[in-house]
């Protein structure tokens, strides 16, 4: 008998992101297994979907067979607890969550209160949930009255991938991976590397610029205001083999997050073997160990300065980080040991 589960996805699968990306290969790989997965797409606008949009949604999902497990990504799971309500009568319900839609970054606090209200109601409809880190899993518990037993935290994947070579003409090359929105804190990075002008470096972003257009014409305003345009480039979304060859040319990778259910991009440069300059903020903690990295507070401009002033101007500790990345990189999972982890998961709930 062939397992079978329907993943429920917002908008464009396809969408260049870190969650999309993960339930792409965790798709892929429940295929891999023997899984018949049924990709069932909700509609665009979640987090923030029209009454239509999750009528719809809900219609989708009430055709699936009876007692199908059903996954459903928390971007759009997180705003649909009135259907969750009354989906479980007649499915096992899988959340995948992310991270905490009420932690986004510019969120009024009217917005980030009906967030959380709505989120919980929807999670205590889950048979089960799935978290992509254990710092997602303690929030779920600790803010969301999650019962710890019904979690699986499965961390994103990452493919083994050869050490970059880095820069090769006495330009520091920095490499920020992540979508143009306010809590990627590009700001702050940009703030960051104003006060280091006098030093031999060049920072190339990769990343949606169509996700918050907003937060792209700001951070395009913040750069010519610091007067930095020759020496930053933001690129939009790029096909893979641009990113490979931006991680294979890169020095060291930085990303100012103000938060992150789990941080893919954090991961991917680790298996490259990169430095890495982050934040404290979420699952950071989690995915870049010390000795491979070097964490400061969020929205802490100074203290990002200064870390990327010591990597920048110290080779000898830009190599230690380095080696402590590979070493980190062998301990990060595969995406068959994740996909494997949401099997138990949804087998469980069913």
């Amino acid at each position: 008998m062939v397992n079978r589960v329907a993943f429920a996805v917002p908008g464009d699968l396809s969408t260049p992101t870190g969650g999309y990306a993960y339930d792409r290969r965790i798709i892929a790989e429940l295929q891999k297994l023997g899984w018949q997965v049924d990709v069932v797409g909700l509609g665009d606008g979640f987090p923030k979907p029209t009454w239509e949009t999750k009528a719809a949604a809900k219609r989708k999902l009430a055709e699936l067979p009876r007692g199908c497990p059903i996954v459903i990504d928390g971007l759009a799971f997180g705003v649909m607890h009135e259907a969750a309500r009354e989906l479980r009568e007649r499915y096992p319900l899988i959340a995948l969550v992310h991270h905490p839609l009420a932690l986004e970054t510019g969120l009024s606090p009217d917005e980030a209160k009906n967030f959380r209200s709505g989120e919980r109601e929807a999670l205590a409809a889950a048979r089960s949930v799935v978290a992509t880190s254990p710092s997602t899993a303690a929030i779920l518990v600790d803010s969301y009255d999650v019962d710890a037993g019904n979690i699986t935290v499965a961390c994103p994947g990452t493919d083994r991938a050869p050490a970059s070579a880095g820069s090769k003409d006495g330009t520091l090359r920095l490499l920020s991976i992540g979508a143009i929105v306010p809590r990627k804190g590009f700001d702050v990075l940009v703030a960051a590397l104003a006060d280091l002008k006098s030093l031999k470096w060049h920072l190339t972003i990769a990343g949606d610029r169509t996700r918050d257009p907003a937060a792209a014409a700001q951070l395009d305003a913040e750069i010519d205001r610091h007067g930095l345009a020759a020496r930053i480039d933001v690129l939009g979304a790029l096909p893979a083999e641009r990113i490979e060859a931006l991680y294979a040319q890169s020095d060291i990778f930085v990303l100012a997050s103000r938060f992150e259910g789990y941080g893919m991009a954090y991961a991917e440069a680790l298996a490259r073997g990169l430095p890495v300059v982050g934040t404290t903020a979420g699952a950071i903690p989690d995915t870049v160990p010390a000795g491979a990295g070097i964490l400061v507070e969020p929205n802490d401009v100074k203290a990002l300065s200064r870390a990327l002033k010591m990597l920048i101007e110290n080779p000898t500790e830009r190599k230690w980080l380095a080696s402590g990345a590979r070493t980190a990189a062998q301990e990060l999972p595969t995406w068959r040991d994740s996909a494997k982890l949401v099997a138990r998961a949804i087998e469980a709930a069913s």
